[in-house]
């Protein structure tokens, strides 16, 4: 019992901004935007469907600050020229229920979708499946900044807080990877100088918003790719982050590089990440947030009752059942009744449940599991038309400038 209570007691973040439980719906990539950067009304519908449901945070996965870089053409992008009332909508809607709806500032760097981006990381790279120029100097320097800018407009929209991402393949998680970053200059080579440009995105974000405004950040525990980031660097990370001013660090893993293993290959039945977590927990004071794995409530109460983690990120969980968080409070439905195909197509899975998003912001899931082949053909044909959507919107992205 002791548990449960510990999974529903309120968490004060050290800029003392409370969250009114342990559960939190980690970033993903909705790609429930427009073509043209904005939130369309599936969007704002789905963020209020989880903010009716329990949830004491939710986190808008790769929100894009420029054009150049985005991870998929439904990304949102807020900058200077994006259309201020439809992203205060999305704030209002999603942070309903006393939910905190934080925006996942995002940069796909040498992972950026090729029909919409001119893909550059910290090195060149001409690989199977990726191939990126390399970001200058001048460019790098320019990224702070931009992810500051994109955070005080967050604020100024009535958005909870930022989210800086450092994990899982995008470009600040490329600077932390010896694999990404070859780099000889003052951001490469040693974990010290790969961190570099992540501290000072946090140092910018900071100045821009002030002490009272959430600021997290999600770090890989791994690249889980041989020559990656690996766990003694991420724990070098963390320490570094203890001595920040974020106030979460959400621990993930993996990439999306071409070839990669899902995070869940091997990692057995529980949650991915909690090993690492625990090590974490040694080396910074800072809230622990866990993300991946999890599939019970008896996990999040166990992960958050043991003292290794005070918050739990649940991502396809919530795509099966957005209200799994008021549910669990009233001891009802334990767990989410995940789905299974019997052959899964690569990408199926993603496309599966990014699909499933849309019928949710539609008020119009199912209970039974569609077709996985007609959610590819759907999922495939959208991203085509937001491409072209994107490209009208955008023009010819001149990353250079950006």
């Amino acid at each position: 019992m002791q548990q449960r209570e510990n999974l529903f007691e309120p968490l004060t973040l050290p800029c003392r901004v409370v969250l009114k439980n342990r559960i939190a719906k980690s970033a993903m990539s909705d790609s429930l935007g427009d073509g043209t950067g904005h939130p369309t009304a599936e969007q704002i519908r789905l963020y209020r469907r989880w903010a009716e449901g329990g949830l004491a945070l939710s986190i808008i996965g790769e929100v894009q600050g420029t054009p150049g870089f985005a991870e998929k053409p439904g990304n949102l992008v807020l900058n200077d020229d994006a259309d201020f009332d439809r992203f205060q909508a999305l704030a209002q809607e999603g942070g309903a229920n006393d939910t905190q709806l934080w925006l996942q500032l995002g940069h796909a760097g040498a992972l950026a979708y090729a029909p919409t981006s001119q893909p550059k990381g910290p090195s060149a790279l001409d690989l199977p499946g990726l191939c990126c120029a390399e970001l200058t100097e001048a460019e790098i320097h320019r990224l702070p900044s931009e992810f500051a800018r994109t955070a005080r407009l967050a604020q100024d929209a009535g958005f909870g807080g930022v989210q800086i991402h450092a994990a899982h393949g995008f470009l600040l998680s490329q600077f932390l990877s010896p694999l990404f970053n070859k780099r000889n200059d003052e951001y490469g080579g040693s974990i010290a100088n790969r961190m570099r440009l992540l501290l000072e995105s946090i140092d910018a974000t900071r100045a821009a918003v002030g002490p009272d405004f959430p600021i997290a950040v999600k770090l890989n525990s791994s690249d889980q790719l041989e020559g990656g980031l690996e766990e003694d660097d991420a724990l070098n990370v963390a320490a570094a982050l203890d001595r920040s001013s974020v106030d979460l660090i959400d621990i993930s893993g993996g990439t999306y590089f071409p070839g990669a293993k899902a995070a869940s290959d091997g990692a057995g039945g529980g949650p991915y990440f909690l090993g690492f977590a625990r090590r974490a927990r040694a080396v910074t004071t800072k809230p622990l947030m866990l993300t991946g794995g999890f599939k019970t409530r008896a996990q999040a109460e166990e992960a958050v009752g043991s003292g290794a983690v005070d918050l739990i990120g649940l991502a396809r969980a919530l795509v099966i059942e957005p209200s799994l968080p008021a549910l669990w409070q009233a001891d009802r439905t334990p767990e989410p009744v995940f789905p299974r195909f019997p052959e899964v197509p690569e990408g199926g899975i993603t496309a599966w449940y990014t699909m499933r998003l849309t019928e949710i912001g539609a008020d119009a899931e199912t209970p039974a599991p569609g077709e996985i082949g007609q959610a590819i053909r759907d999922y495939d044909a959208r991203d085509a038309a937001r491409t072209a959507i994107w490209l009208e919107h955008f023009g010819d992205n001149d990353t250079s400038a950006q």
